[in-house]
C-alpha cells in the first residue's frame, strides 16, 4: 500500500435479512490529475484512484470508474440490500497499479 493512502469504510454490524443499509467509504489519496506542473515546470504525473468496487459475498454491488476530475480523498455513499450474513469487500484501484482493499462483515439480526 502506498504511503499515506488509507481506506475507511462504515458498514452496520448487523441488519435484518432483506434490509437496505447505507454504506459510507472514504479513501485518503492526493489524486494528482496529471495537469499540474512542479516548481521546475515539469508535469506532475497523473496518480488517481481510477476505479472503486464493492462486492458482497462475491457479487458486485457497485463498480465506479473515476476520471482525473475526481476530488482528493474520494467519498462514496450508497445503499445496498443485505440478503444474508456475509462480507462486503471494498477495492480501490490506483493508476500506479496499487490496489487497496478493506473488508467488513455483517450479521443478520
Amino acid at each position: 500500500m502506498a504511503s499515506g493512502v488509507k481506506p475507511r469504510v462504515k458498514v452496520p454490524k448487523s441488519a435484518a435479512a432483506g434490509e437496505t443499509i447505507t454504506i459510507k467509504t472514504l479513501i485518503s489519496h492526493k489524486m494528482e490529475s496529471g495537469q499540474r506542473k512542479d516548481g521546475d515546470g515539469n508535469t506532475i504525473p497523473r496518480s488517481i484512484i481510477n476505479r472503486f468496487t464493492c462486492d458482497f459475498n462475491g457479487e458486485n454491488v457497485v463498480d465506479v470508474t473515476m476520471e482525473p476530475a475526481i476530488s482528493t480523498n474520494p467519498y462514496f455513499e450508497f445503499d445496498a440490500t443485505v440478503p444474508e450474513a456475509g462480507t462486503f469487500t471494498f477495492t480501490w484501484y490506483d493508476d500506479d497499479g496499487d490496489v487497496y482493499e478493506e473488508t467488513k462483515d455483517i450479521t443478520i439480526s
